[in-house]
């Protein structure tokens, strides 16, 4: 029995409880060990790797550091929420900036248009991060639909240092994924790309062509050294 069966068979059998990982199955998925400025140092590497940016920003001083970037990337319009911390903060510290805030709690079809045409960025929260793939997880609400993160030339994402998880297993077992997933939860791992017949590769052709990761840090801002 190959190890991909034994997995399998363990799954279908188990009885209900917490998914468990034994050392026997899931050593391949789990077990890194990291500490928390290893989690930093690897998800960086990775993200990065694939054009993704990461700007280190003081989590009592963060959204200075976003008007920062929103200057330097010549963003005019942000689409961002109002309900969630991340919007809300971002609106405080953007309300005298010469940057238009276009709400996104609301119905697609009547702002379909703008939101293709006449956004420059979008700026979600996240859930945190995956140091073993570099991604994201996103878990969109009607304050921040998916499209703000799918669609705008720039995706703006704010990570908190201390929500990155070793690997995806990890992550599943840290938010109780088992007992509740989410209807749509999203994995983030650098902009977007595709690569046609002739595998020349090309980022923004479906969807944004910029991931810029603000990784907000307890005590001040600080650089993995990567």
């Amino acid at each position: 029995m190959s190890a991909r069966d034994a997995i399998l068979k363990r799954l279908r059998q188990r009885a209900d409880g917490p998914l468990t990982a034994p050392e026997s199955d899931f050593a391949v998925v789990t077990n890194r060990g990291w500490s928390p400025e290893e989690r930093l140092v690897n998800f960086e590497r990775w993200i990065t790797s694939v054009h993704g940016e990461v700007v280190h920003v003081a989590r009592d001083d963060w959204a200075r550091g976003l008007a920062q970037l929103l200057a330097d990337k010549g963003v005019r319009r942000l689409a961002l929420g109002r309900e969630h911390p991340v919007a809300a903060e971002a609106r405080r510290a953007l309300a005298d900036a010469d940057v238009e805030l276009v709400d996104v709690n609301r119905d697609i079809e009547g702002w379909q248009r703008e939101q293709f045409e006449r956004v420059d960025a979008g700026l979600t929260s996240t859930g945190g991060g995956i140091a073993e793939t570099g991604s994201l997880w996103l878990w969109p609400t009607p304050d921040e639909p998916r499209l703000i993160s799918l669609v705008p030339p720039i995706h703006i994402a704010v990570l908190d240092a201390d929500t990155i998880e070793d690997t995806f297993f990890d992550l599943v077992e840290a938010q109780g994924w088992a007992g509740g997933m989410p209807t749509n939860a999203l994995l983030v791992s650098g902009p977007s790309k595709t690569a046609d017949i002739e595998q020349t590769l090309a980022y923004g052709v479906h969807g944004p062509r910029e991931l810029v990761v603000l990784v907000r840090h307890v005590g001040g801002a600080a650089g993995t050294g990567a």
